[in-house]
């Protein structure tokens, strides 16, 4: 998972009172999701740094919606996979692109049983550096259409829809985040301090109290020890939906700390500069 600035993150943080860490890369206290959420996909890609990972949520037969940071500087064709179980243990089966500097091919891709298509990040995103113009959203946009899974798209948030819920009710409203991120676990050996564990690769989901609400973006408590939700995003969860009532209203874009024990953040949807963006890609 590439790394924003993390010191200017923190310091725009302390400036403006919203918590800012690392993007957020799997689940604290998740739910191994099977089949509730098939539309959840795991997406893989390069960029400059290497090889990584982030979650997504087919929303229409050829777009995936995920964060920006999942998205800005990718080279070549992104990996796009629905399967729930990736695998239970290293190594992963993901194909290694022949020239890593230049990404992967649609036929790489293809060949090894997956899904291709094309990166794009949100043209106003600030890359972690602008709370008002945080625009953590990208797109994959898939080289041959996909049916939907189950009971059909996930819908996307009208307009404002966070925006109706009172400050008051925010932290009784519970989110559900869905990706495959890591669990933050003991290890099976060695210090047993909880800390995140890449294995097994698989798509969770975690449910979520409301934490605070700022134009552009959703914060909510990840604490596992918080009885009025089940855990939060880590680790691999980044570009992952956010639902609440069945639409998709955020995507994960943050964590604060790096044990992914504390808030999250996460890019809504519901707002005029990014739904006037996702509308160009007919959404």
């Amino acid at each position: 998972m590439r790394k924003p600035t993390v010191a200017a993150a923190i310091l725009l943080a302390s400036l403006i009172g919203l918590a800012i860490g690392t993007p957020a890369v799997a689940s604290t206290g998740g739910t191994a999701d099977g089949d509730g959420h098939p539309n959840v996909g795991l997406i893989l890609f390069y960029d400059p740094d290497g090889r990584f990972r982030c979650s997504a949520t087919l929303v229409s037969p050829t777009v995936v919606v995920t964060a920006a940071h999942c998205t800005q500087g990718t080279l070549g064709k992104t990996l796009v996979t629905f399967d729930s179980v990736i695998a239970l243990k290293p190594p992963s089966p993901f194909p290694v692109a022949a020239d890593p500097s230049a990404g992967f091919t649609q036929a790489e891709v293809e060949a090894a049983g997956y899904l291709s298509g094309t990166a794009y990040a949100h043209p106003q995103y600030s890359n972690f550096t602008d709370v008002n113009n945080w625009n953590d959203v990208g797109v994959i946009v898939l080289d041959r259409p996909l049916s939907a899974f189950g009971a059909g798209y996930p819908a996307i948030a009208p307009l404002d829809t966070l925006s109706a819920i009172k400050t008051s009710d925010l932290s009784k409203t519970l989110f559900t985040a869905v990706g495959y991120g890591t669990e933050v676990r003991k290890p099976d050996s060695g210090p047993q301090k909880p800390q995140p564990m890449s294995y097994p690769l698989l798509r969770r989901y975690v449910d979520m109290p409301g934490q605070k609400l700022t134009p552009q973006i959703l914060q909510t408590n990840g604490n596992p020890n918080d009885n009025r939700g089940t855990g939060g995003t880590c680790f691999g969860d980044s570009g992952g939906p956010v639902f609440l009532g069945g639409e998709l209203v955020a995507v994960t874009s943050y964590g604060y700390t790096s044990n992914c024990r504390y808030l999250g953040g996460y890019q809504r949807l519901d707002i005029p500069s990014v739904a006037t963006w996702l509308a160009t890609f007919g959404l």
